[in-house]
């Protein structure tokens, strides 16, 4: 709910395409900044008690930005500096989520633990967009952004509820443990492929989409209603797809994960042509089809291949190189939009996508990585 908020909580302040842009930079720069040091606090300190300092941070947050919509019209300045605030709490949980996993998991259920966490994400987003568009427009944004705030919350108690395994005690420097983290990621190439892959997705395709995207659906294709509508298909594809992987083990998953990253252009595409909201919705889907494959054959690899207690680490230096030029392509967006215009630009993010996943799949690191086939039962 709350991304489709805070775009049209900017734009109906008065903020522009490019003031979106600075809000949403520096959601993701902090993750670039804080992330590599959030996944070393995360293998020495424990990733439950990290999530939870990162939820506390998150809650302040979207509370504060509730409650100054409620009484006033924000500068965007503020917009820019709570949306540090709660990037600065995803660069200490993600990488600490993507170490827990394992931890709770018994191995052979990896792959239906990680389908079924991004059915679990994408339920909410197939509800969420489209209920903070209906509330958007009955009541206004902070009344999305203050239920988002609660969510933290319910978090907080839920992460405190469960247990997990003790973290072992640091046995050597934080510098040492980063060392090592940057070791066994570099001694992965498949991994940095993926990497490389993204950075420059979120560059060229994804930026463009989640800044253009709304900027166009206040334009033609109905405000934030639509949007939402387009964001809960994407999330829809995600969940309908994760379901459909649970018990699924093919014996090339990076290859199967690199097909679905085609579907990532595709609402690019439709919107670049202004088709209508059900076009668009379409491509959506499809985009979330692809995000739930990717994702979940991605991180299972990673979960089966990286040691147990580098796992934060590793994350931490995956999510940073592909948020890296993320956050720079979500600062000049804007401007760049405002010259050659949204449609040829998201034309062009959509006609990278696919050139970019031609190559990937068609490269060894990832063509490479199998899954021994499973013998069947003795009787």
């Amino acid at each position: 709910m709350s991304t489709v908020a805070l775009t049209f909580a900017v734009l109906g302040s008065g903020g522009t395409a490019t003031d979106l842009g600075y809000v949403f930079a520096a959601g993701v720069i902090p993750q670039v900044l804080f992330m590599l040091g959030g996944g070393v606090v995360a293998d020495r300190l424990g990733r439950r008690k990290v999530m939870l300092g990162a939820d506390a941070v998150r809650l302040a947050a979207q509370g504060t930005l509730a409650a100054a919509l409620l009484v006033t019209v924000p500068p965007v300045w503020l917009f820019v500096v709570l949306s540090a605030a709660l990037g600065t709490g995803e660069a200490f949980f993600t990488p600490a989520l993507g170490g827990l996993t394992p931890a709770i998991v018994p191995p052979r259920r990896l792959v239906d633990a990680n389908a079924l966490i991004g059915v679990a994400e994408s339920t909410a987003r197939v509800t969420g967009p489209a209920l903070a568009g209906i509330l958007i427009g009955l009541t206004q944004p902070a009344t999305v952004i203050a239920v988002d705030a609660a969510t933290y919350g319910v978090s907080l108690v839920s992460l405190a509820l469960l247990k997990v395994p003790a973290a072992p005690p640091a046995g050597q420097s934080p510098w040492r443990d980063l060392a090592d983290g940057w070791h066994q990621f570099r001694s992965q190439a498949w991994l940095c492929v993926i990497t490389v892959q993204f950075a420059l997705f979120n560059l060229l395709t994804w930026a463009p989409f989640l800044l253009l995207g709304p900027v166009l659906a206040s334009q033609y294709l109905g405000g934030a209603r639509a949007w939402g509508t387009v964001t809960a298909a994407m999330a829809l594809g995600s969940v309908l797809t994760g379901l459909a992987l649970v018990g699924r083990a093919p014996r090339r998953p990076l290859v199967v994960a690199a097909v679905g990253t085609f579907g990532y252009g595709v609402p690019c595409l439709m919107l670049s042509l202004h088709l209508p909201v059900y076009a668009v919705a379409a491509g959506a889907f499809a985009a979330g089809a692809g995000s739930a494959v990717f994702n979940t054959f991605s991180s299972t690899v990673t979960q089966q291949r990286v040691p147990h207690e580098m796992l934060a680490r590793v994350n931490a230096f995956t999510l940073t190189g592909a948020y890296a030029l993320g956050s720079a392509g979500l600062a000049v967006i804007g401007p760049v939009a405002a010259v050659v215009g949204a449609g040829p630009l998201l034309g062009f993010a959509a006609a990278y996508n696919t050139l970019s996943s031609a190559v990937v799949l068609a490269s060894r690191p990832i063509r490479s990585v199998q899954v021994a086939a499973r013998r069947p039962a003795a009787r």
